[in-house]
């Protein structure tokens, strides 16, 4: 098996490269970046690409399965039209050019929270990516939808910093009504969408914050 990874140098992307790299179900991991990876391995292929000009490369994107973990926030990207571009517009020509090249499975690294129709720019531009790749028909689509990622990453997350304080000291917060939305782990988010690869359904599959929890260990 085959599987490409997008975003394989952010706090998910990168697990999801570990993960697959030690998997024994995976023969070839494809890391979709713009600039060279530092890791090295027999299993491994970096795609460096200009995702502006994506359709370049599509002969480099075959593949049995796309892990998406490609995203970026307001702040990174400068601009509400930036973000789009990355969050929105790469990830859906990147989806496009997998379908076309026979892709059958698909994980989508999505949010909780994710509503086209929602009032604010995060969650509304995930809930539309959500929509436009479960409309190009891939045999699988399994879209996750966790909460406030935990993990180590470049650049200075206020929100994330303090879920993750919350998460080491106030965990007993996360019960009853409230435990949907505990804080999960990147590494953890990581293996549910390699496991996601694997588990026996069809069609498209919504895992929410939860759930992701329980398809890590299986």
């Amino acid at each position: 098996m085959t599987v490409l990874i997008l975003g394989a140098t952010g706090l998910v992307g990168a697990k999801c490269v570990q993960h697959s790299l030690a998997d024994t179900r995976i023969d070839r991991v494809i890391a979709v970046t713009r600039r060279p990876m530092d890791t090295s391995h027999p299993k491994l292929t970096n795609l460096i690409v200009d995702y502006e000009h994506l359709e370049d490369y599509a002969d480099g994107m075959r593949a049995d399965a796309v892990l998406s973990a490609l995203g970026t926030t307001l702040k990174q990207a400068g601009s509400p039209s930036k973000f789009r571009r990355v969050d929105y517009d790469y990830q859906l020509r990147a989806a496009e050019i997998a379908r076309k090249n026979g892709t059958k499975t698909f994980v989508l690294l999505s949010s909780g929270g994710a509503d086209a129709k929602s009032v604010l720019l995060y969650t509304k531009v995930k809930g539309q990516i959500e929509a436009a790749i479960t409309k190009l028909g891939f045999d699988r689509l399994a879209i996750l939808r966790p909460s406030l990622l935990l993990g180590e990453r470049q650049g200075h997350r206020p929100a994330e910093a303090m879920a993750t304080w919350v998460s080491d000291r106030l965990s007993f917060v996360f019960t009853g009504a409230l435990k949907r939305f505990k804080p999960i782990e990147g590494d953890i988010v990581a293996q549910a969408m390699i496991n996601a690869v694997q588990k026996p359904y069809t069609g498209v599959r919504l895992v929410e914050n939860l759930e992701i929890f329980t398809w890590a260990k299986s």
